[in-house]
């Protein structure tokens, strides 16, 4: 008899994957395909899933954020040569090209929410892509999963950093960390190494410092806690 952490597996990987492919999450029929035929234990596995933060549900059990993928626009369009996605975030639109073999390069749409003005950005896995933008996080690494949908709205991408300070003068908020686009490459290049793979592991705190460390992110705004 198959125990939970092998449906949730299958499930993990019904989601993941299904976004990869057609940039949407899984139907229902496809959930109950990866459980069995059953879309209760699919949905057992989802509600496991959302409490160890591979995903994100809402109210009504659907899947809003599987990252580097969304279910629903948080201010990007991520658009390969077959497939278009929302990406969750500045973090996770840069990701999508190095996680999903069939796309090396995307466009990478949005705006400044400081002044309005448009950017699209060409991302892909050989080097960074040119430009004075820089991206802004807001809530720092220990509490991201407090409210991840807060957090992925608030990791955006500026003109500068000046329309960083005018944003954040405007929404009376406190100034997070900003990083050039070569930092949010290198940051977004290996995070979601084998997400779509079986058996994949999420970072424990030490090894996402570590990480956050190679790509030249320290201090306390990137002290990682458990679930990053």
């Amino acid at each position: 008899m198959r125990d939970d952490a092998s449906w949730d597996e299958d499930v993990r990987l019904a989601v993941f994957r299904a976004f990869a492919a057609h940039g949407r999450a899984p139907s229902a029929p496809e959930l109950a395909d990866a459980a069995g035929g059953s879309l209760a234990v699919a949905k057992q596995a989802l509600h496991r899933l959302a409490d160890a933060h591979h995903l994100v549900l809402d109210e009504c059990e659907h899947v809003v954020l599987a990252h580097p993928f969304a279910a629903k626009s948080l201010g990007f369009s991520v658009m390969g040569s077959h497939t278009l996605w929302w990406g969750g975030c500045a973090w996770d639109s840069f990701a999508i090209p190095h996680l999903v073999d069939g796309e090396p390069e995307v466009l990478v749409a949005t705006r400044c929410p400081g002044c309005g003005q448009p950017h699209a950005l060409v991302v892909n896995r050989t080097e960074p892509p040119e430009g004075t933008q820089v991206a802004h996080f807001l809530v720092a690494a220990a509490r991201m999963w407090d409210d991840v949908l807060h957090t992925c709205g608030n990791q955006r991408l500026f003109c500068c950093e000046s329309c960083v300070d005018a944003w954040l003068a405007e929404t009376g908020q406190a100034k997070g960390s900003v990083l050039d686009l070569v930092t949010l490459w290198r940051l977004a290049r290996g995070w979601y190494e084998g997400r779509l793979e079986r058996g994949y592991r999420r970072r424990e705190p030490g090894s996402a410092a570590a990480y956050f460390a190679e790509t030249g992110l320290t201090g306390p705004f990137w002290a990682a806690a458990a679930g990053v």
